[in-house]
């Protein structure tokens, strides 16, 4: 079967044509562990200077990061998270902790995050309304794209 043109309309592609690109998630990692600063994020993601640049002006105007500057001779800025990038730190987290149960084959986690409770996060999805944890098989999507089902395009 080809690939259609006009693939499925998708908040998950939208978020990922944004935050999907190489650097762009371990940017927001670092910024909400509070290491804002270019030559930090340089050091601690990895990435080449002109790209990891790239990613924060992209942040930047997407209005998930924030840029101040911190000296002006020479000239220096550091990002902070704004709450749209708040709001996605609980996927880091999800994402860590399935990391973590899936792609470490050792008993060495990298990194621990603890609650303001005292014990360590283990992030679970769950429902808003009841408080139910969520598991695949309780969900029903209903599309709401016209034109659309859950299987792909309706019949023209």
């Amino acid at each position: 079967m080809a690939a259609t043109k006009d693939p499925r309309p998708c908040s998950i592609a939208d978020a990922l044509a944004l935050v999907g690109e190489k650097y762009s998630l371990l940017v927001l990692r670092e910024v909400c562990l509070g290491n804002g600063r270019f030559d930090q994020l340089v050091r601690n993601i990895g990435a080449p200077r002109d790209i990891l640049a790239t990613r924060l002006r992209r942040l930047v105007d997407a209005g998930i990061l924030t840029k101040r500057a911190y000296s002006e001779r020479p000239q220096r800025f550091e990002y902070r998270p704004t709450q749209a990038g708040l709001e996605l730190e609980p996927v880091l987290m999800t994402l860590m902790a399935w990391g973590d149960r899936h792609l470490r084959h050792d008993e060495y986690r990298p990194m621990v995050i603890e609650h303001v409770c005292g014990n360590e996060l283990v992030p679970v999805v769950t429902c808003r309304a009841c408080g139910d944890p969520v598991h695949h098989e309780d969900l029903t999507a209903h599309p709401q794209v016209p034109g659309w089902t859950v299987a792909g395009p309706s019949a023209a």
